[in-house]
């Protein structure tokens, strides 16, 4: 009788495991990652005590000492290191809003001009497009500064009416002053647009079940320019402006938008808008040709085609490289310190800097303010891309 051997199952060892060898080197990849971060922070922390620098954050509340011109809140040399900070932060957000806003409006226009059948405009386009983005920013920061530079003085200043002069300085224009009940105007504006979205919407769910249109678009654009007038009527127009005087050597009162920032938003919106033209032109590009000649059977006009048709599709193209480009423009603002435009660079990354040595804290802030306003540009340019996207049905 044959005798049946059974055979001994082989033991597994963990290495053979193939869930246990990617927690291992995952714990191992981490703990050398920590074992680096911790070397060179124990490292620095060694070198700035050698040398007598006394770490953390505490002199942001010393006074800095230095003097700032043109700033958007006040500021004097007697005012703390940290309302430096302020200072070049509301610099950034300032010229990066402005600057993403005019880069769009100008980089649509130019996408949209390099598509034309004008063989004059079409080619225009491209010249300029493909002239200011070859040429290095930081130079064309320089070259508009150079050309304010150039204008008249104070008292040979362009009179541009309506309050407004135009010289070496920059731009001088009315100030607003703000009574009492203005806040109720701004209000009365933030609640027309959010009812123009709600028409909107349900304007497009109608049409949808029922086939019927109805004009959303001019309603909203009333409702957002009657609702605000009416409430500042209202309230007794809360407004009056400091119109600035002319002096002999200076101009008193008014509201002063400086050389710098002009430079520094034209150099930024003007380089970025070439580049956006560019993805308007390849968004454009990319909607099927049916789509534009099945508007045009239907009996639309081109700019209807191309407003109602042609860009809502173009969109779903153009908006994820737009995102790459306002995250430039507001990183390229830190150019603004080489023409002393005072921003976050200019302010707690170079002259507060400088002055406490606290080299690796201040470089901290500024690499933690860029990510913050990086991440936030990126994560409602993202709620608006997927706002857009096509849905299924």
């Amino acid at each position: 009788m044959a005798t049946e051997t059974l055979a001994t199952p082989r033991r597994s060892s963990l290495w053979t495991d193939q869930k246990f060898r990617s927690i291992f080197f995952q714990a191992l990849t981490i703990g050398i990652l920590g074992f680096a971060i911790a070397f060179i922070a124990h490292n620095t922390a060694t070198n700035l005590e050698n040398r007598g620098i006394a770490s953390g954050f505490g002199f942001l509340s010393n006074t800095a000492g230095y003097e700032l011109e043109n700033t958007l809140i006040p500021y004097n040399s007697t005012d703390t290191h940290f309302r430096a900070f302020l200072v070049g932060l509301t610099g950034t957000l300032f010229v990066a809003f402005f600057g993403c806003i005019v880069a769009t409006v100008f980089g649509f226009i130019l996408g949209v001009l390099r598509l034309s059948h004008n063989f004059l405009i079409n080619r225009v386009a491209y010249v300029y497009v493909e002239i200011v983005r070859n040429v290095p920013l930081l130079l064309q920061i320089f070259v508009w500064w150079a050309i304010l530079l150039a204008l008249p003085v104070v008292r040979e200043s362009f009179y541009l009416g309506s309050g407004m002069y135009f010289y070496n300085g920059g731009l001088k224009a009315p100030s607003p002053i703000f009574g009492d009940l203005f806040w109720m105007t701004p209000v009365a504006l933030f609640v027309a647009i959010g009812a123009a979205i709600g028409i909107g919407r349900w304007a497009k769910k109608r049409q949808d079940a029922t086939g019927e249109t109805f004009p959303a678009f001019w309603t909203g654009l009333g409702l957002i320019f009657a609702l605000p007038v009416m409430t500042f009527f209202a309230t007794g127009a809360p407004l009056e402006w400091e119109v600035p005087t002319l002096g002999r050597f200076r101009f008193s009162g008014g509201l002063a938008i400086t050389d710098m920032f002009l430079a520094l938003l034209i150099a930024l919106a003007a380089y970025t808008a070439a580049f956006i033209a560019e993805i308007v032109r390849a968004g454009i590009l990319a909607v099927n040709k049916g789509q534009t000649e099945a508007a045009y059977a239907l009996g639309l006009k081109p700019n209807w085609t191309l407003r109602l048709v042609v860009i809502p599709q173009a969109l779903r193209v153009i908006v994820p490289p737009l995102t790459s480009q306002y995250l430039n423009l507001t990183k390229n603002s830190s150019l603004g310190a080489f023409i002393g435009y005072p921003e976050l660079v200019a302010t707690i990354g170079g002259i507060t800097l400088n002055q406490t040595g606290q080299a690796v804290e201040c470089i901290l802030i500024t690499m933690a303010v860029y990510l913050t306003i990086s991440l936030s540009i990126s994560a409602f340019m993202n709620w608006y891309n997927r706002s857009i996207a096509l849905v299924e049905r």
